[in-house]
């Protein structure tokens, strides 16, 4: 899953535009006028912002992998083998 649900945009493509608008932000704009050249929406910034904000691109490509191993099934343990016991059996 390269995408998070209902997305449009891969971890990566986020971690580097928001450091676009940080940039910009930086230089004096505001956030309003920061986010138009990104074509995000303020509230979509502020909600990335919270989710990925410090990440590095190498940690969000490590994210992206600790959810695809977990999206995997889980092997069932083995099963023990359940015969009806004789009593038969049992008692020798």
């Amino acid at each position: 899953m390269d995408r998070y649900p209902g997305a449009g945009h891969r971890p990566e493509e986020i971690v580097a535009k928001l450091r676009q608008v940080d940039v910009l932000v930086s230089q004096g704009r505001s956030v309003a006028e920061a986010v138009r050249p990104v074509g995000v929406t303020k509230f979509t910034y502020f909600r990335w912002r919270e989710e990925f904000s410090g990440l590095k691109i190498d940690e969000v490509k490590r994210l992206k992998e600790l959810d695809k191993e977990n999206e995997r099934p889980r092997c069932e343990p083995r099963r023990v083998c359940r015969r009806p016991i004789s009593f038969s059996y049992a008692a020798m």
